[in-house]
């Protein structure tokens, strides 16, 4: 571990001692996890603390936790490029209804420090994802936002402007969620009698991608074999 990390450790654990709890995370790099209750109130400290001063949100995104855990693989090291990782086996991932399978997690910036760090928040209740928008706090999570609503389902109290932003607004469901189905709910076709497009259940039937039919390869043909065998 890092002196400059530890150092910005102490710092976060300074101003905001018993609002979050730091988790595992790789040498280089810091995180951690608050309660959704006490979300906007960490964010502001983590922004205007002078000692933090993170002022730029660089990215939100939505995580799925259904089927965390149950593949795993060894690993000898981890860097920074993305090479040889490894997911963590858990002791078992929380089931469909139970709290915290959905989580958002912000990356943040501080320009002034030069230093990064990573927050996680679960949502409490998985049947309807519902965390506070830090929309007030940093502007740039406004299309982030509506990016994990879309995809991921998770709902964002106070959000400006929460629409689909990369499905069609008519879409039904969310694609990223690992029990939405891989062939879709719904298709989209035109109806000559209504004159326009229309949503419908989807239709596609599943196939195994398998050749039915073996066709006849000339080259085992068997005329074109050496009656005296190979030489």
């Amino acid at each position: 571990m890092s002196e400059r990390i530890e150092a910005l450790a102490g710092k976060v654990d300074a101003q905001l001692s018993g609002s979050v709890r730091r988790v595992a995370a790789l040498a280089h790099e810091l995180a951690y996890e608050t309660d959704a209750a006490a979300l906007l109130s960490v964010c502001r400290t983590l922004r205007d603390a002078p000692e933090l001063n993170f002022q730029m949100l660089m990215d939100l995104a939505g995580v799925d936790y259904l089927h965390y855990g149950l593949d795993d693989w060894q690993t000898s090291s981890a860097t920074r490029s993305g090479f040889s990782r490894a997911r963590v086996a858990s002791a078992g991932p929380p089931a469909a209804d139970e709290p915290g399978r959905f989580a958002v997690t912000y990356h943040l910036l501080s320009i002034a420090h030069n230093q990064r760090l990573r927050l996680r928040v679960r949502a409490p209740d998985s049947a309807e994802p519902v965390i506070d928008s830090v929309v007030p706090v940093w502007a740039s999570a406004n299309w982030f936002e509506r990016e994990a609503f879309d995809l991921f389902g998770i709902l964002f109290r106070g959000h400006p402007d929460l629409r689909r932003i990369l499905t069609d607004y008519g879409f039904i469901g969310h694609p990223f969620r690992k029990d939405f189905p891989l062939i879709g709910n719904v298709e989209v076709l035109y109806d000559p009698a209504k004159g326009r497009v229309v949503y419908q259940p989807v239709s596609i039937t599943p196939r195994v991608l398998v050749p039915k039919v073996i066709r006849h390869d000339h080259r085992y043909d068997p005329a074109l074999k050496d009656p005296q065998g190979p030489r």
